[in-house]
């Protein structure tokens, strides 16, 4: 097949404020990025995913934009943009694009002239309601960072909505005239050479008629986040919404080669419909199953058997470990198996995200109460919604705070950086960053690994083994993978007989395989099946 860039190669997420800071303010801006590209060269990663660099107040941390069309002085200047553009570039890198559509920021002008006056010409850019027949929000609508998703302007009288935060106000997705100075804004970045778009919260854009109340919860428990008190059945997921992805794919189409990326958190069967089905639809809906599945070799294996089935004819499947928004991989299933979960991650079908951090395998960092910097958790405290502890400083070196910057970090770093960091896990063999660099170059040199088929394989008795066939021609690969803490006996399929390990996420160890593979304790491998006359 002739698989396009984004269908062979990897995304590395980078969040910018925590990658490298260039100029001693202890948050890392665009230069930062620029200086650091060897590393994701060396890394083997293909694009770089950038969380927003928009001008904002920061509310929230740059989802809340107050120009679509310009980088935070925070993070530098369109120039600085432009000159890490074409650094990327010209090392063989794509730049893709965050992009905040459901709502800007309360600082934008458009909201701020929107609020002027029920008169104003931008009234209608954002979602405006009178209060309720007997007083209060229009509507039972929760924020997803907790409270109404409602709030009351004094000045014009009515209440406007906001998904988020009060300072991220809702745009009106139904006004011709949002869609579009929403599409030119894509048009502008796709023009000045960006590569794609990771498209925030899509599935929010458009809200039902009369805006309903949301229908209760029956599952809801205490701790669960009062968000999810009412189903997002009204909010979430309009039928209209499809159309509007559609428009951005086209947009996409007539700049070349682009990707778009749409961030939905769906059951699968709904997730999947964002690939377009009456319409064009985003490349590569955002598939987060592997952030919430349970660390077990028989759910994995039906997460990945339901996925594939689900998968609309064309659609390419993606896979995501870990982002800006969930805790880190090597927290949730600890050191061993994050080393397990990384080669899961970049031999499964379909184009990986990579999270920055996690080629080194950083756990949660705890974050003082005093540093807290994270809306949500200021707001549901104790929950353990919190993002901070995934948004930590890079840390590059033994140097004063860990090469990141010359200032005082705005997050502290992790508590291990002098000895979990870039220089250091370079030299060491057998760290997590040189395991993510085997992984990536085996993916490059082999193409039943980047776009082959996969055939998941029975393991038997073996249940705590995941294994699957990838294959492309006459190219054929075996992977197994053993989630459990015990030693595993897997019989091999005939083709796979007298294998060779290409790969293992453990020390390697010289051994002759034939009919069947013992896999120690949190293994993976990679098997390759001799040469046939």
């Amino acid at each position: 097949m002739s698989a396009a860039w984004w269908q062979g190669g990897v995304v590395y997420q980078v969040y910018p404020r925590s990658f490298q800071d260039s100029d001693g303010d202890g948050i890392g801006d665009l230069r930062g990025i620029e200086s650091r590209l060897e590393h994701l060269v060396s890394l083997g990663i293909d694009a770089i995913w950038i969380s927003p660099i928009y001008p904002s107040p920061m509310a929230d941390f740059g989802y809340d934009v107050a120009d679509y069309c310009d980088v935070d002085p925070r993070f530098g200047t369109l120039s600085d943009f432009d000159s890490l553009l074409a650094a990327a570039h010209s090392r063989g890198l794509k730049i893709i694009l965050d992009f905040v559509p459901n709502h800007s920021s309360s600082q934008h002008p458009w909201f701020l002239e929107s609020k002027r006056a029920r008169t104003s010409a931008k009234r209608d850019w954002y979602v405006w309601r009178d209060a309720a027949s007997g007083g209060g929000p229009p509507n039972n609508w929760i924020s997803d960072f907790g409270g109404s998703a409602w709030e009351w302007d004094e000045t014009t009288g009515q209440y406007y909505l906001h998904a988020f935060l009060k300072e991220q106000p809702d745009l009106n997705w139904r006004n011709p005239a949002v869609q579009q100075a929403m599409y030119d804004a894509l048009r502008f970045w796709f023009a000045r050479g960006v590569d794609g778009f990771r498209i925030d919260v899509l599935w929010h854009l458009i809200k039902a008629e009369g805006l309903p109340d949301n229908p209760p919860n029956p599952a809801y428990r205490p701790g669960m986040g009062e968000m999810h008190r009412v189903l997002q059945l009204h909010s979430t997921d309009q039928p209209e919404v499809h159309a509007i992805a559609g428009e951005m794919r086209r947009i996409a189409d007539g700049f070349g080669d682009r990707v778009l990326i749409g961030e939905i958190y769906l059951p699968v069967e709904r997730l999947v419909r964002y690939y377009g089905v009456e319409t064009l639809g985003v490349h590569l809906p955002f598939n987060f199953q592997l952030v919430d599945a349970p660390w077990n070799a028989r759910a994995l294996a039906a997460v990945i058997a339901e996925y594939e089935a689900a998968l609309p004819c064309g659609g390419w499947p993606n896979w995501v470990l870990g982002n800006h928004d969930r805790p880190r991989v090597a927290e949730r299933v600890g050191e061993a198996q994050a080393r397990v979960a990384a080669m899961l991650l970049l031999t499964l079908r379909g184009t990986p995200t990579l999270y920055y951090g996690d080629e080194l395998g950083l756990g949660r960092v705890e974050i003082p109460s005093a540093r807290v910097q994270d809306p949500r958790e200021l707001r549901e405290p104790g929950l353990g919604l919190g993002r901070d502890p995934v948004r930590t400083p890079m840390p590059w070196d033994a140097s004063a705070n860990a090469g990141f910057t010359t200032g005082a970090p705005w997050l502290p770093l992790n508590g291990d950086w002098a000895e979990r960091n870039v220089a250091s896990e370079a030299r060491d063999a057998r760290s997590m960053l040189v395991l993510h660099r085997q992984l990536l170059a085996l993916r490059r040199a082999h193409p039943a690994l980047s776009v082959g088929d996969l055939t998941l394989l029975e393991p038997g008795d073996a249940t705590d083994v995941l294994a699957y066939e990838r294959r492309h021609g006459d190219q054929r690969l075996l992977v197994a993978l053993n989630l459990g803490a015990m030693p595993q006996s897997v019989a091999l399929p005939g083709w796979a007989h007298g294998s060779k390990v290409l790969l293992s996420t453990l020390e390697a160890e010289v051994a002759s395989i034939g009919e069947s593979l013992l896999l120690r304790p949190a293994e993976g491998i990679v098997l390759a099946p001799p040469c046939r006359p």
